[in-house]
């Protein structure tokens, strides 16, 4: 049974940074695809970013791209996020995805194991 973790969440100032951690138990996680996705208050789940399995190929929603950065250690079994000049936009709970692919996708629909999520709320 595949379990995910996230961690690493909090309040930080606009402009701030924070890094995410997602820490896997079970399942392959060497050769699956992950992703982090975000869901805010009232709004639909947003994809972004996604890592390959090697961490060869990334892909990030127009929304970060420049500001996060999503990477891996397999070794650690463990999926990072990044997340450099934060907004107030960027508040969300954060969730890790898992996909039995080697290459992830922006569709959360494509995505068959989920973390419970962190908070990041950022203030103005």
């Amino acid at each position: 049974q595949v379990q995910l973790v996230e961690s690493g969440g909090g309040l930080v100032q606009a402009g701030g940074s924070l890094r995410l951690s997602c820490a896997a138990s079970g399942g392959t996680f060497s050769t699956d695809g992950m992703a982090w996705f975000r869901q805010a208050p009232g709004k639909e789940r947003e994809f972004v970013a996604t890592i390959s399995w090697g961490g060869g190929r990334t892909d990030y929603a127009d929304s970060v791209k420049g500001r996060f950065t999503i990477s891996r250690n397999n070794t650690k079994k463990t999926v990072y996020l990044q997340m450099n000049s934060l907004k107030p936009e960027d508040t969300a709970v954060y969730l890790c995805a898992q996909r039995r692919n080697l290459f992830g996708s922006a569709l959360a629909a494509d995505y068959d194991y989920w973390g419970q999520g962190t908070q990041v709320t950022v203030s103005s």
